[in-house]
């Protein structure tokens, strides 16, 4: 008996898609269109908590800089389009993106200073394909948060343990820093996350994991 293959589609297929069913997220991943889980209360609140950190630091820098999480990331010549949990523009570039106006797609670097992934059940596309997307797209800096430690234990530890990897790019590749609440010997750990977007930024890994603590 032979098994079916699923239909590939094209980028552009996609975008058709997506005004077809507004209603529910999708993403693209290599030309298979993927549906997203519902994200549970916790991830929407250490998101929120993000975005809001974040927009207060540009907004005191004074940078043409803004987050949307509706618009897509697209790898040049790829048929896979991501929807980041927070995605940070520069409105300088935007009129350099080719597909900006009409369908909200980005795929410049210069467009994209920093982009934020936050950890679901889904994350071996955090860690795995986007990571390499993001790197090889030059995204000058891309955090995963894993703030319930739902990764592989390659990337957060073992035992497992709520885990913050800062993504900087350096001559091309990606160099990871991991931030977490304690340090091997499970003492608190007080150390301020580093962004070479934002240098200044004062956030430490705590601070993340509580906010979706009630």
């Amino acid at each position: 008996m032979t098994q079916a293959l699923p239909k590939l589609v094209t980028f552009e297929e996609f975008v058709d898609r997506l005004r077809e069913n507004s209603g529910v997220r999708y993403e693209l991943h290599n030309g298979e269109i993927i549906q997203m889980a519902q994200p549970v209360g916790e991830h929407e609140e250490v998101t929120g908590f993000l975005a809001r950190k974040l927009t207060v630091e540009f907004d005191r820098l004074d940078l043409p800089y803004f987050i949307t999480n509706q618009a897509i990331v697209r790898p040049p010549e790829k048929d896979s389009g991501y929807f980041p949990d927070i995605l940070v523009l520069n409105r300088a570039n935007l009129n350099n993106e080719q597909l900006w106006k009409k369908e909200s797609t980005v795929t410049d670097n210069a467009s994209i200073p920093l982009i934020v992934e936050v950890v679901s059940t889904n994350w071996r596309s955090d860690y795995y394909l986007k990571y390499a997307d993001y790197e090889e797209m030059g995204i000058p800096e891309y955090w995963i948060v894993d703030y319930a430690a739902l990764g592989g234990r390659n990337f957060i530890g073992n035992p497992k343990q709520p885990t913050i990897s800062v993504c900087n790019l350096v001559d091309g590749e990606y160099q990871i820093t991991k931030f977490r609440d304690s340090d091997a010997c499970g003492n608190p750990s007080g150390d301020r996350i580093v962004s070479q977007t934002f240098p200044d930024l004062n956030l430490t890994p705590n601070q993340i994991f509580q906010a979706g603590v009630v």
